[in-house]
This record gives structure tokens, C-alpha cells and sequence, in this order.
């Protein structure tokens, strides 16, 4: 069983920065494909971006491209979001996840395990 803790999320300005972190428990941490999902109130969870066990295959959603990064330590069992230019409609509570799969899955049900989500709200 794997355990994900999701840390960073907070309130900031349209434009600023957050940095998201994801805690794995487990040394397999590496062989798996992460992923960051969102969801706002009455909405669907969508897919953010997601990185390869390699660290080499990354994956964004059109609507973040250019503006999120993802990147994992394997060392340190973690991955995370850096999160630029935010604006208001990026506001959601923020989902780590984990897969089995050694391939990007952009779908939230071919992931395995999920943290327990961190807030983000973006004002003005």
C-alpha cells in the first residue's frame, strides 16, 4: 500500500507561485508513474500533469502548459508542482496519485492510490 501526502497548497494573487509536494511512504516509490489531478466544487477531477518513472516523459494539460512544472526526487520519495502565474480559474483542491502503469494515464481511474488533496485558492 502506498500513502500520499500532499503539501504546499495555501491562498495567493493572481500571477503569484505555489509549490506543491507530494510524500510517498514507500522505497518502490520510484517505479511509479505520479500524476497531479484537480477538482473545484461541483466539478470533475481533471487531470494536471503527470511524470514517468524516469522522470524523462512529462504530461500537462493544456490549460497549465507552459505555466506548471512537475518533477520527482526519487531519493526523496516525493514529487511536485511548481505552479506559476496562477490564475483564479486554477483554484481547486490539488490530488497527488500514483500508477502502477510505467506509461502517462491522463484518465483519474488507472490510478491506483491518492493523497488526501491540499487547497489552492487563487483571489482576484
Amino acid at each position: 500500500q502506498v500513502q500520499l501526502v500532499e503539501s504546499g497548497g495555501g491562498l495567493v494573487q493572481a500571477g503569484g507561485s505555489l509549490r506543491l509536494s507530494c510524500a510517498a511512504s514507500r522505497r518502490t516509490f520510484s517505479s511509479y508513474t505520479m500524476g497531479w489531478f484537480r477538482q473545484a466544487p461541483g466539478k470533475e477531477r481533471e487531470f494536471v500533469a503527470g511524470i514517468r518513472w524516469s522522470g524523462t516523459s512529462l504530461y500537462y494539460a493544456d490549460s497549465v502548459k507552459g505555466r506548471f512544472t512537475i518533477s520527482r526526487d526519487n531519493a526523496k520519495n516525493t514529487v511536485y508542482l511548481q505552479m506559476n502565474a496562477l490564475k483564479p480559474e486554477d483554484t481547486a483542491v490539488y490530488y497527488c496519485a500514483a500508477s502502477r502503469s510505467t506509461v502517462v494515464l491522463v484518465d483519474a481511474q488507472f490510478y491506483d492510490y491518492w493523497g488526501q488533496g491540499t487547497q489552492v485558492t487563487v483571489s482576484s
